[in-house]
């Protein structure tokens, strides 16, 4: 049954490069670790997303390996807190906007 502001997942697994997440109200879909990181909702990463890129940045050691999640808490009944490799855990993805990024699947 669906929750007061939208569907519910009622599961999510880890599927190599990507998040498949399946919904009470039957949608399943996918999102890529890449996307969800290219859209997150902190402050900080909307800060960075704002800027004019840098021709001149030199990336620090932990930006050369490929990021992954650590793990994925629940933050009450409404978000899901991910935790990256490198360290950075600051967005929370409301179920909202985990859904709108969200691909369907089709297997």
């Amino acid at each position: 049954m669906s929750g007061p502001s939208g569907p519910l997942p009622t599961a999510l697994r880890r599927d190599g490069e990507r998040l498949i997440i399946e919904w009470d109200d039957g949608f399943r879909g996918a999102v890529s670790w890449k996307t969800l990181r290219e859209n997150c909702p902190c402050a900080a990463c909307k800060e960075e997303r704002e800027k004019p890129p840098n021709p001149f940045r030199i990336l620090k050691p932990t930006e050369l390996a490929p990021l992954a999640p650590v793990s994925m808490p629940p933050v009450g009944r409404y978000a899901y807190k991910i935790v990256w490799s490198d360290g950075h855990d600051t967005g929370i993805f409301t179920l909202a906007h985990l859904r709108q990024l969200c691909q369907p699947l089709n297997d």
